[in-house]
């Protein structure tokens, strides 16, 4: 199956070994897992409870969503724009260089296209449609970050793609040129040839992989965007690690944060956020404008599909944090905060509640291959 993707070899893996972050057979979290973040008496949830289980994991009706090509049309006032396009797709403007990070279009984050995951819905604008992006950034290989069939269509573009440790494999396997490729490990830097914006990945506790024998074979990062005028944080996949106040000493200050804050689960909290630990790592990332991401796109995990939305609302109030919480499709930019409109409760308050799905969208963490 060509969307399983590649396993790295000759020059590629003698490099990938190479990095601190290797550890023999795979790469590895350097950092030990934060007390209280993994629950070891919690349960992973079974084939049935992802097939059954669960309330309002989808929403009932489409979310609104904005077209935002005659928004892209103009340059930012501020140099600073994002939109987000759902999941962790967000078209980053930077001083007049636009940034693609984690681009899925596919209809499933899933080696399949008739089953797993199914997005609620379409993204706001075709892939087609999109402006010239300057450079398209990968955090790490789940599916839900590295959609085979967006893939394939960017390659027959001349966009270059910057990632991580290993991921160049499966690129090159879908058709891209090996000069269109950067892979970059943990605190190295890529300038973009004649702009003044360069890439930094840095740190992100979580893990890789595409199959059954694949597992952190490739490195996963977060990615830091940076101008001489603005600086922006991607988190990828993560849990929460004081590496962070790391990343902030480093690379920070950050105008706009963007974290995950959905598929989150007692049982695998060590590697993934969540809302309230989403507000704890921008706060060690010293603030800026907080957009969230890694929700309101694809059923991952057992909680509602707006509970991280409406978590990170109520807490964010209390805690005076910074939100942005657009749309889809709605480009918004970090230095004109407004309060926040929790535009998702319109959608299921025009439909009254029905029974949690029970055809096979959804596919448990212990499946063949890992979702996210």
């Amino acid at each position: 199956m060509k969307s399983l993707g590649q396993r790295a070899r000759g020059l590629r893996l003698e490099r990938m070994r190479s990095s601190p972050m290797w550890a023999g057979d795979g790469f590895r979290n350097i950092h030990p897992v934060l007390p209280g973040l993994r629950d070891a008496q919690a349960e992973r949830p079974s084939l049935g409870d992802f097939l059954c289980g669960g309330e309002r994991r989808v929403p009932m009706g489409p979310l609104p969503s904005l077209d935002p090509r005659e928004a892209w049309s103009r340059p930012a006032g501020s140099g600073l724009r994002a939109t987000w396009l759902g999941h962790s797709t967000v078209l980053i403007e930077i001083d007049g260089v636009r940034v693609l990070t984690d681009p899925v279009w596919g209809p499933r984050a899933s080696p399949s296209r008739i089953a797993g995951p199914k997005r609620f819905q379409p993204v706001p604008v075709a892939l087609r449609a999109l402006p010239p992006v300057d450079v398209v950034v990968i955090s790490h290989d789940h599916y839900d970050h590295l959609d085979y069939p967006t893939i394939r269509e960017l390659a027959a573009t001349q966009v270059p793609f910057v990632t991580s440790l290993g991921v160049g494999a499966h690129l090159e396997a879908w058709g891209v040129p090996t000069e269109r490729i950067v892979e970059i490990d943990w605190w190295e830097r890529h300038a973009l040839p004649g702009r003044e914006v360069e890439i930094v990945a840095a740190p992100s506790q979580h893990f890789s992989g595409r199959g059954l024998k694949d597992r952190n074979a490739t490195l996963w990062s977060s990615m830091v965007i940076r101008s001489p005028r603005h600086a922006v944080f991607f988190s990828g996949d993560t849990g929460l690690t004081t590496q962070y106040a790391q990343i902030r000493e480093r690379l920070g200050p950050f105008d706009l944060v963007m974290l995950e804050v959905g598929a989150f689960h007692p049982s695998w909290g060590d590697i993934h956020l969540g809302p309230r630990n989403a507000l704890e790592a921008h706060a060690l990332l010293g603030g800026g404008a907080f957009l969230p991401i890694h929700w309101g796109t694809f059923s991952l995990a057992m909680h509602a599909w707006d509970e991280p939305a409406e978590t990170l609302l109520a807490l964010g109030a209390q805690r005076g944090t910074p939100l942005l919480m657009p749309r889809l499709g709605e480009p918004v930019e970090p230095h004109r905060l407004e309060a926040v409109v929790p535009w998702w409760r319109a959608v299921d308050a025009r439909a009254a509640p029905t029974a949690a799905p029970t055809s096979p969208e959804t596919l448990p963490k212990s499946m063949p291959w890992p979702i996210d």
